[in-house]
């Protein structure tokens, strides 16, 4: 294997890392909710589960740039797999009994980490979902544009699947009655409008990515590295 193959497969490994990283974590953190006021007149009430959450979409974005569609699937499918894992070892780990003198009681542990069966299959579905839809977005543009704008493909495929991803994780909570409908409207529009900021925020780190990228392994304007 050349050096330029041995340095796409170092930093396709550092990408999956950071997105499965995120993604897991998202899942860990999401039961605690804020109030956030960036503008002076539109209150975000969120989850902290959607602060790393629409940064995997970008991580899935410059793999589906750098390394192509089948490649960025592949992240998906070990995220998933990788979420899957970490949910049964919390699982385990809340059925496990505290000792006396243990900083974290058995309550305690299971308000945080006592995830429901509902909600993590809502959001494993959403999230299959969402995924699926961006990688395919994501390449219609690319291949429409053949290659240019940037721009375009990154934010149409972006907003478009974290509409998708929210839209489908509140509808199957709200139906399995883990989240009470008359909150669906607030989580939708809140949900939504911090994801569709972060993506906008997002496209230069996108565009720097994909310039560094490209410069690092030697990539023409629409070449992708399969493997």
């Amino acid at each position: 294997m050349d050096r330029t193959k041995q340095q796409a497969h170092f930093y396709y490994l550092i990408l999956a890392g950071v997105f499965i990283a995120l993604l897991v974590s998202c899942n860990l953190i999401f039961q605690k909710f804020i109030s956030w006021n960036p503008f002076g007149w539109y209150h975000f009430e969120i989850s902290v589960g959607l602060i790393p959450y629409p940064f995997t979409f970008l991580i899935t974005d410059i793999i589906s740039e750098i390394y192509g569609r089948k490649n960025a699937n592949r992240v998906v499918m070990v995220g998933l797999v990788a979420t899957v894992f970490v949910m049964g070892v919390i699982a385990v780990s809340d059925l496990a009994v505290a000792t006396p003198w243990s900083p974290v009681s058995n309550e305690e542990f299971s308000k945080v980490f006592g995830l429901t069966g509902v909600a993590v299959a809502a959001s494993m579905l959403a999230y299959l979902f969402a995924q699926f839809i961006d990688i395919r977005i994501f390449h219609f543009w690319k291949d429409y544009t053949k290659g240019k704008h940037l721009w375009l493909r990154n934010n149409f495929s972006t907003i478009t699947s974290q509409f998708v991803d929210t839209a489908t994780v509140l509808l199957l909570l709200c139906s399995f009655g883990a989240i009470e409908w008359k909150l669906f409207g607030m989580l939708l529009l809140n949900g939504f409008l911090f994801k569709v900021l972060v993506a906008l925020v997002d496209t230069p780190f996108f565009y720097l990515a994909a310039w560094w990228f490209k410069k690092k392994l030697n990539l023409a304007e629409n070449e992708e590295i399969h493997f």
